[in-house]
């Protein structure tokens, strides 16, 4: 995404709007030993496309997988929406002796109800972290499922080293989702994550 006009929505604080593109909310009052973050509110009809932006979360558990799940309007315990993803990525040692890219079959999801890994392995050394973002559309649909794709890069612990993980998917759901959940699988995190909407 260019930020061009856009500038100051996206580097700005919650409530800023430059053109099309709005932040939202964010988490940055408490960034420290986090059970989860959660967007409750600001997720309607108002955009027809939301980004999730992940900066410098560090683990409390090394080797943790940062998930994620949603609540519909009429869900309240983050398991009634089935989703299903397919997971792609690539990774490179510090030592430069081992490579590798791969479509990651034993991380897919068919019609999970249980959280989504949109990354597995992050270290949790102070050095060590994940940033990346996930596109969420038209969550406030009530005819189709909402489609979704991320792209997570991180600091790979216990082995260093460079992964960066691409999950797609859709949340096979045709009732408005209004509710969203990241949390690591394992322990607590640091970290700040941001939610905009795209008109």
């Amino acid at each position: 995404m260019p930020l061009g006009a856009n500038k100051a929505a996206i580097m700005g604080v919650a409530g800023v709007s430059t053109e099309d593109v709005v932040l939202l909310a964010d988490n940055s009052s408490d960034t420290t030993d986090l059970s989860s973050v959660t967007f409750s509110s600001g997720i309607d009809s108002t955009y027809s496309e939301y980004i999730f932006k992940f900066y410098n979360l560090n683990p409390a558990t090394d080797g943790a997988f940062l998930t994620f799940q949603v609540n519909a309007t009429d869900g309240a315990d983050y398991n009634d929406s089935a989703i299903t993803t397919s997971v792609f990525y690539n990774k490179h040692s510090e030592a430069d002796d081992s490579t590798n890219l791969a479509y990651l079959t034993d991380h897919d999801h068919a019609q999970a109800t249980t959280y989504i890994n949109l990354i597995t392995g992050i270290g949790s050394a102070a050095d060590e972290s994940a940033a990346g973002e996930m596109h969420l559309f038209d969550p406030a649909s009530t005819t189709y499922v909402k489609h979704f794709y991320t792209n997570v890069n991180m600091v790979q612990g216990p082995a260093a080293g460079n992964s960066n993980f691409m999950v797609g998917g859709y949340i096979n759901d045709t009732t408005a989702i209004d509710d969203i959940n990241f949390k690591m699988n394992s322990g607590n995190f640091d970290g700040l994550i941001k939610m905009w909407g795209v008109k």
